[in-house]
């Protein structure tokens, strides 16, 4: 036969709702991570905000002609001035 009064088996309202919360953020955790899986099988790297919503990735951004020249002759001018210092380097 048990013992205890019969109330006491009932969970308490306030376990249940504590229990609730906990259970709801483990399922967004479970799903955070399979979604994180299925990018990856996808091939596509998964990224924090855009997983965690489901929405695509951020579309790339698009450089206008002039901007374009203008990244290649500053990267060309910086590998001129390091061709130069290895050369005054090895001399």
């Amino acid at each position: 036969m048990p013992r205890g009064k019969a109330k006491s088996a009932t969970p308490d309202q306030t376990t249940l709702q504590m229990a609730l919360v906990g259970y709801e953020i483990e399922k967004e955790r479970i799903a955070a991570k399979i979604r994180e899986i299925q990018s990856e099988l996808a091939g596509k790297p998964a990224s924090g905000a855009t997983a965690a919503k489901g929405e695509d990735a951020p579309k790339k951004r698009v450089l206008s002609a002039a901007a374009r020249k203008r990244i290649a002759a500053a990267q060309k001018k910086r590998w001129a001035e390091h061709r130069k210092k290895v050369a005054a380097g090895k001399a």
